[in-house]
């Protein structure tokens, strides 16, 4: 049980996936206990209870432990979705952030992270994900703000974490070349309130203290 009487997060800043889960519960206006942790020196506590040791982590009151950040996102919103994040086509939007997932973010970690596979066959990862890109958010973004809808839905969410990373791996390159309804989108999720919340900096969360009252 967290100190704090809330569920427990623990996260690492930069983490897309753990973006994800914290801006979920920032639009769902669920308080947890926030632990920030370094990964490459993770806390028994959050081995403990999920082994896998990747973040985001979060330790619900009853015990039960999330792993994935879209679990984490649908039981927030399950909790409360006060700005209908899921109201336009939640179906569609859970099958974009899938093959998101499972298409585009293998590209991406191969683009950003090239010597963690000096065992694949070479290809031009930064090329397919932007083909990616063309194929499945261009034609949503150029005729409307957001992927579903003028207003922000689930799918931006979930996915705009992913984009902003493959953007900075290059940001002149990407900022010069890559698709305009997709930058213009990206700025504007970048400069939002909400993302600016979730990016505050936190101190490295020791064994045996209280965590940071998160969303603040």
């Amino acid at each position: 049980m967290s100190c704090l009487g809330s569920p427990i997060l623990y996260s690492f800043r930069r983490c897309p996936y753990a973006m994800r889960a914290r801006m979920g519960l920032v639009a769902a206006g669920v308080d947890v206990e926030l632990r920030e942790v370094v990964l490459r020196d993770k806390p028994a506590e959050m081995i403990t209870v999920s082994p896998k040791g990747t973040v985001p982590v979060l330790i619900l009151p009853n015990g039960k432990v999330l792993e994935e950040s879209l679990d984490i996102m649908n039981w927030a919103l399950g909790q409360k979705d006060e700005e209908g994040l899921l109201a336009v086509r939640p179906a569609a939007q859970r099958a974009l952030v899938e093959a998101m997932d499972s298409d585009f973010k293998p590209h991406l970690d191969r683009y950003k992270y090239l010597n963690r596979y000096p065992d694949e066959p070479k290809c031009d990862h930064r090329s397919i994900g932007i083909d990616w890109i063309e194929d499945n958010l261009v034609p949503r973004l150029s005729s409307r703000d957001n992927l579903f809808a003028d207003k922000v839905n689930f799918a931006d969410i979930a996915i705009f974490p992913f984009v902003r990373q493959f953007a900075h791996v290059n940001r002149d390159w990407f900022y010069k070349f890559g698709p305009r309804p997709v930058c213009e989108w990206l700025q504007r999720h970048l400069s939002s309130k909400r993302f600016l919340q979730i990016m505050r900096k936190y101190p490295k969360w020791e064994s045996g203290t209280m965590g940071i009252k998160f969303p603040e």
